[in-house]
């Protein structure tokens, strides 16, 4: 633990209380851990943070009894859900769907579309 990161009135983080890994108080938790527990934060302001790899990652926390329930799936986001999904899963040049998201940033298509496996 650093003694830089343990600052519980948040002095010296602009305003934030801020704590060191796995030091923060029960009642604030990460999103994460709200959404585990069917939560989300619910509009409220960011209660504190926590700092971890020294300094170099920040997790904003949030009051436990402020969180509200996490919203329902309706069939209109669920439709659009699943056609973000088909964009990232659909071979531009060969128009197949697959199960799990494609490389379309480096190759542009799916592995047997691209110009890299027919090199190889």
């Amino acid at each position: 633990m650093r003694a830089a990161d343990l600052d519980p009135t948040g002095e010296r983080h602009g305003g934030i209380p801020t704590w060191p890994w796995r030091w923060a108080p029960d009642h604030l938790l990460t999103r994460r851990q709200l959404r585990a527990q069917g939560l989300r934060p619910g509009g409220q302001p960011v209660a504190g943070q926590v700092v971890c790899r020294r300094g170099r990652r920040i997790a904003y926390l949030y009051r436990l009894d402020r969180a509200q329930p996490v919203r329902p799936m309706t069939p209109a986001r669920a439709a659009a859900l699943d056609r973000a999904m088909a964009a990232r899963q659909t071979c531009p040049a060969c128009h197949v769907r697959y199960p799990h998201v494609l490389p379309l940033r480096t190759l542009g298509s799916c592995w047997e579309c691209s110009p890299k496996a027919a090199a190889a």
